[in-house]
């Protein structure tokens, strides 16, 4: 509870950054898990993730301007 006083915000701002990209860090990871059985699978994958990461990135933008 520390990290969530009024004074300092950067537990709100890690707490929302892993909100907003824990999916796409997940995907990321089983992309790596499934290069060498299926190589088409984790490509999807990883373009999912990258996709992912920029749609969070800019969630996580607007929330803090």
């Amino acid at each position: 509870m520390i990290a969530l006083e009024v004074g300092n915000l950067f537990g709100l701002v890690v707490m929302v950054y892993l909100v907003c990209h824990s999916p796409a860090i997940i995907t990321l990871i089983i992309g790596f898990v499934k290069m060498k059985k299926k190589p088409e699978t984790a490509k999807k994958l990883f373009i999912f993730s990258a996709i992912y990461f920029i749609i969070g990135g800019g969630i996580c933008g607007s929330m803090f301007m």
